[in-house]
């Protein structure tokens, strides 16, 4: 919520400049998003009880972390004016 409460001012912005301060801001607690995905269900991996879960959990892992990155390239990509 926090991360869609800071991108939401600079979305409404004609003011480039202002849009990637929004951007910026926007960033920190998607990072700390992403890192928490990324190391905490690597745990969640390491706990699993055979190898077919441990590589479900896994790949369950980097299709969450590859469909969060859309967020910040949506938003770049509407700066740039696609």
């Amino acid at each position: 919520a926090l991360m869609v409460a800071l991108g939401y001012p600079g979305e409404i912005q004609d003011d480039l400049t202002v849009r990637w301060f929004w951007w910026f801001l926007a960033m920190i607690p998607f990072c700390y998003v992403v890192q928490t995905l990324v190391v905490g269900l690597n745990e969640a991996t390491s706990k699993q009880p055979s190898p077919a879960a441990a590589s479900l959990v896994s790949a369950a892992r980097y299709v969450t972390v590859v469909s969060w990155c859309t967020y910040p390239v949506v938003y770049i990509v509407k700066n740039m004016g696609l």
